[in-house]
């Protein structure tokens, strides 16, 4: 069995999903198997789909790969506690099938959680086209001093403002600015991590996971916010710096957000 499970949910994005697990090939830990819920109209792992070819090259590795198909479509939540439930991983690393890893990533969030024993750490996604955009007003950042510790955040919550933080570039200002490197980590404190967030598959589950799908209507947001504010009021939870994360910057498959789940469910 695996240490970490790279688990992706994916709809219809193909090209951009063959990227994202070309850049698992590259990663530096050899200790994680991937696996995928596929929503999307046509199968991603076709024949003539690009992401075949990344596949094939991840199990040369020796990483396994497994494709799931999770039909009907049930929500964000549904398919993010659909990969909760074939994790056999102590840990498992949540990743949007839209991000691009540098090769450390993996090995640097496992360390992170086996020293803090918190509940999640996350790379925050950057996007490389705002890097001369910077944003000082947006770059406020709250280090950790001593363990992580549990935090019990609400939407509305002064603290909910540190997600500013991970806006654009800003992360890769600050980052550059105060040095961080992946062999040294600074960890800070976040409202919630978007795109890139590995748990302790254990305190995820002792939180709920995602099971409150059941308690949304199909069309929802948020619902990895909801998951991560639960971990951290329980057993903590941090971003980690540097980022080696990269968002591909497309357009949101997303886009009814009536619904957010930190707002319509309790913490």
């Amino acid at each position: 069995m695996s240490r970490t499970c790279v688990l992706i949910p994916t709809y219809n994005r193909h090209a951009a999903l063959a990227v994202t697990l070309t850049s698992l090939y590259y990663q530096d830990d050899d200790d994680f198997a991937v696996v995928i819920a596929d929503q999307s109209d046509e199968p991603v792992d076709t024949a003539r789909s690009p992401v075949c070819a990344a596949k094939r090259l991840l199990e040369q590795r020796g990483v396994t790969v497994s494709v799931l198909r999770n039909l009907p479509r049930q929500g964000l939540a549904q398919q993010r506690q659909f990969l909760l439930e074939h994790c056999r991983s102590r840990l498992c690393l949540f990743i949007d099938d839209d991000v691009i890893l540098e090769p450390w990533v993996i090995r640097m969030l496992a360390g992170v959680i086996e020293r803090e024993r918190c509940g999640f750490a996350g790379n925050a996604v950057i996007g490389l086209s705002h890097v001369d955009d910077t944003r000082p007003h947006e770059q406020h950042i709250e280090l950790w001093d001593g363990a992580v510790q549990p935090e019990h955040i609400r939407f509305g919550d002064p603290r909910w403002q540190r997600h500013r933080l991970h806006n654009a570039a800003n992360l890769w200002h600050v980052q550059r600015r105060l040095g961080a490197r992946p062999a040294d980590p600074l960890l800070y404190k976040v409202a919630w991590v978007g795109g890139c967030i590995m748990y302790d598959t254990e305190k995820l589950r002792d939180a709920g996971g995602f099971e409150f799908w059941t308690q949304l209507p199909g069309t929802h947001c948020g619902e990895d916010v909801l998951a991560q504010l639960r971990v951290a009021s329980r057993h903590g939870g941090c971003g980690v710096m540097p980022s080696g994360a990269y968002h591909q910057e497309l357009e949101t498959t997303v886009s009814d957000r009536r619904v957010d789940a930190p707002r319509l469910l309790d913490v």
